[in-house]
């Protein structure tokens, strides 16, 4: 089973994308944290994640580019946390942004469940400098790749899953 999830930020994305893993069958469950931790925001961030998943049987490998490079056992579990680091890690600290896609078919081909996590960034309204109007441009081919990929699409608006595609894996 594939899942992709989008979002605003704060919607209830992770924890439910952490449901859903937990109710899918019991096996090697991996988070592929894809944030690189650079200040103390985001130290408080990661924890906050971590504390979020103690005790749910997580393994987690922290991968914010080379997602192909991420060690991942076939017929693992993976809750992939989140798309938008993953690619700006590669775009902007010496990664290759078209690697992305080729490596979210790979990681699906060998996953038992994969549950995708984005973000909902395109509808704020503003006008951004070239660079970052390049970086949305980007993740949402990278969202409509993973969005295809999927079984089950939605997007969590204050927690609350709204089907996009396909049937909700129990939760």
């Amino acid at each position: 089973m594939i899942v992709f999830l989008t979002g605003g930020s704060g919607c209830g994305k992770s924890t439910y994308a952490e449901k859903l893993v937990a109710s899918m069958p019991a096996g090697r469950r991996v988070y592929l944290a894809t944030m690189q931790v650079y200040d103390e925001e985001s130290e408080r961030r990661v924890a906050r994640h971590r504390a979020q998943r103690a005790g749910k049987g997580f393994e987690t490998v922290e991968r914010w580019k080379d997602l192909a490079g991420a060690p991942i056992a076939p017929g693992s579990t993976v809750l992939l946390e989140d798309l938008p680091n993953l690619l700006a890690g590669e775009m902007f600290d010496g990664g290759d942004w078209t690697r992305v896609i080729p490596a979210l078919r790979a990681l699906a081909s060998q996953c038992e469940n994969l549950v995708i996590v984005s973000n909902d960034v395109f509808s704020d309204g503003v006008t951004y400098p070239d660079e970052t109007q390049e970086y949305l441009r980007r993740l949402a081919q990278i969202n409509a790749a993973a969005a295809g990929l999927a079984d089950y699409a939605a997007e969590v608006v204050y927690s609350i899953p709204v089907p996009l595609k396909g049937e909700a894996p129990c939760a």
